[in-house]
């Protein structure tokens, strides 16, 4: 048995999921926000083959992470498994993916192209395409794999495991077809979306500034996600709730504000097509349409029906419940007035109006 003095002077203290990261050989991006996952930096992944770069945000805490992987004209990633969960976007380009669940059953193959947003089933083989001969494929993947590598650190368990849960694949032909199931309270349950760009999505008036949203539960998984969009001239009412939730903008230009739920300053998240952020545990953050076309973004995260990592508030009351009633929102009214005032600040800069009704504000900035 190692002792903890031992470990600490040996590995520096680093969890076993930064020391296998280490390991894999490709950059990790840090910080608050990725300015745009398109044009980030990759480097040689031999284990996937390709490229690629992890992003290993402020708000991930441990409890997720994200990578980018790019596969090269007419290419082939490496085949894999692993015994975590991952939810896939695919940023670039467009191509195909096999999955199976162990060696000699047939393969099932589905198309994707950029838009595409699905799921691959906990444990499962799979290996992905790129259809286009002269260009590259890219996307990034949303993990467990912190979450499951610092529990088990056992990289064998995690890479080799045999075991194949029924729960979460069946070997069909329609099991990536893109048929779902609508569920109330704005849920699609499938495996596989075609385009995240114009999913059609349903009423979500309670966040504000009239506001859409779908939630998407894939594989029964913990791991699920969201999109949401909002109009031009608009922005969205504060929130907070746990870490690991991985925003990726899809459309639209404008910022985002983010700050501690007990006292500090602002953090300013400037965003448009292809940038991410996570907010960190707990914080406040709240979304603003700064530009001409309405504001649509993908966010991976827990999921409603499996949501291991929501905190309370999010059971009892759900997400749009005002923390005046033991919620997590903040209604327009109680937020500072120098929120709105920077705002519309920010669409003069670009020639706009502000198309927020005026508020009776329960507090001074």
């Amino acid at each position: 048995m190692v002792s903890l003095s031992t470990w600490i002077s040996t590995f520096g203290g680093e969890t076993p999921y930064q020391i296998w990261q280490k390991a894999e050989g490709i950059p990790s991006i840090k910080g608050f926000y990725v300015e745009d996952l398109n044009t980030i930096e990759l480097a040689p992944w031999p284990r996937k083959g390709g490229k690629g770069a992890f992003i290993n945000l402020e708000g991930s805490e441990h409890a997720i992470d994200a990578y980018v992987h790019e596969i090269p004209p007419g290419g082939i990633s490496q085949p894999e498994k692993h015994f975590y969960e991952e939810n896939i976007f695919v940023l670039q380009g467009r191509g195909a993916s096999n999955v199976w669940a162990k060696e000699g059953d047939r393969k099932q193959t589905f198309e994707w192209q950029e838009g595409s947003f699905f799921s691959m089933p906990l444990n499962v083989w799979h290996q992905h395409f790129n259809g286009q001969g002269d260009k590259p494929a890219r996307y990034v993947g949303v993990t467990r794999a912190p979450l499951m590598i610092n529990y088990f650190h056992d990289l064998d368990l995690i890479f080799n495991c045999d075991f194949v849960s029924h729960s979460r694949y069946q070997p069909e032909e329609a099991f990536f077809s893109g048929k779902g199931k609508s569920y109330p309270g704005r849920v699609w349950e499938t495996n596989f979306v075609a385009d995240a760009y114009g999913f059609q999505l349903e009423d979500y008036k309670t966040r504000g500034a009239g506001s859409t949203n779908i939630h998407f539960e894939f594989t029964n998984s913990s791991l699920g996600g969201h999109i949401s969009e909002f109009p031009v001239g608009t922005y969205k009412k504060a929130h907070c709730h746990g870490p690991g939730a991985e925003i990726i903008l899809l459309s639209g230009y404008g910022y985002s504000l983010m700050w501690p739920k007990e006292a500090g300053e602002r953090v300013k998240v400037p965003w448009k097509k292809g940038s991410m952020f996570v907010p960190p545990n707990q914080w406040w953050h709240q979304h603003f349409n700064a530009g001409r076309e309405p504001a649509r973004y993908l966010v991976f995260g827990s999921s409603v029906k499996y949501g291991i990592l929501k905190f309370r508030a999010y059971r009892e009351g759900g997400p749009d419940l005002s923390v005046r009633e033991g919620g997590i929102q903040c209604e327009y009214e109680d937020e500072n007035t120098e929120i709105r005032q920077t705002f519309e600040a920010e669409l003069a800069k670009e020639g706009l109006a502000c198309k927020m009704p005026l508020f009776n504000y329960r507090r001074k900035a």
